[in-house]
């Protein structure tokens, strides 16, 4: 039982993971010819509306995981919107995936913090859905290339300093 609930922790917090193994790596980039295609990504959003990741096929897409209640996603909120408003004109969307949360205050903290919309998936479907390469803690953050694919996963909390690189490098490759 003390097992599971530090497992449970872990997860939650986005710590530890070895960056050489593909499934528990932090900070995972994935070379063009090893990505697989995302799985299906559609739900409503928190501000009215539906989503769907399909519709988004030629531009990069910026998926984040997280949750009202997740004081690691308190913290990358502002970095993620700085990274959207200094990105957003070069073909990438930025989408959250609000998950195991309550409506009303996802809501609160989407319109306070970010400018991108978020699906509310209270039952954290739609992370369940990324078998190849799951979000495994909140929160996560995955990039999807032009070409609908995962091109890296950030399963902890991230920087502007951390992601520009990665979102600009993802954004500039050619689409095959």
């Amino acid at each position: 039982m003390l097992a599971l609930a530090g497992a449970a922790a872990l997860a939650l917090t986005g710590c530890g993971g070895n960056d050489d193994d593909p499934a528990t790596a932090l900070v995972l980039r994935i070379a063009p010819g090893d990505r697989k295609p995302a799985p299906t990504v559609t739900g409503d959003l928190l501000t009215g509306g539906s989503y769907d990741l399909a519709a988004q096929r030629g531009k990069v897409v910026v998926l984040n995981f997280w949750a009202s209640w997740c004081p690691p996603c308190r913290r990358e909120a502002a970095d993620l919107d700085q990274v959207y408003q200094a990105v957003k004109s070069s073909g990438v969307e930025f989408v959250g995936v609000n998950n195991r949360d309550d409506r009303d205050k996802a809501k609160a903290f989407e319109s306070a913090k970010t400018s991108f919309p978020s699906i509310f998936d209270p039952a954290g479907r739609v992370a369940l859905r990324f078998t190849e390469i799951p979000p495994t803690s909140t929160p996560s953050t995955l990039i999807i290339d032009r070409q609908g694919r995962v091109a890296a996963v950030l399963r902890k909390a991230t920087t502007v300093a951390e992601l520009t690189p990665i979102v600009r490098e993802i954004a500039a490759e050619q689409a095959s």
